[in-house]
């Protein structure tokens, strides 16, 4: 057998072990969150950075009240990777930077309250 036709072969069973797993229960579609517990008399801004980690680089500086919107369900030792929206309208379609923030200084938007 060719190698080509070996590889394809090899990326149809794959393919078809992909389409013969269960469903998974929906993709992770993001929660607002707004940037919150700063210090007024510090820096009172919170880093965007480009990974988990204060070593990484600044991308910008977010200000109180920033609004981000998760990119993953959880947060990796404190950090949480995020979307930056210019506003809560920009939550279907944010804009805005992408990155990562300490978990500990934002706080989660409950948009079902009235």
């Amino acid at each position: 057998m060719s190698g080509i036709l070996r590889k394809c072969t090899m990326l149809s069973a794959a393919a078809l072990l992909t389409l013969a797993a269960p469903a998974s229960t929906g993709a992770y579609s993001g929660e607002v969150y707004t940037v919150c517990h700063l210090d007024p008399h510090g820096d009172n801004y919170l880093s965007l950075r480009s990974c988990g980690s204060s070593k990484c680089n600044e991308i910008t500086r977010l200000g109180p009240g920033t609004f981000v919107l998760t990119l993953e369900p959880a947060a990796t030792k404190g950090w949480r990777e995020v979307m930056v929206m210019r506003s809560l309208a920009e939550m279907d379609n944010p804009t805005g930077p992408m990155g990562w923030v300490y978990g500990k200084y934002i706080c989660y938007v409950d948009l079902t309250e009235g």
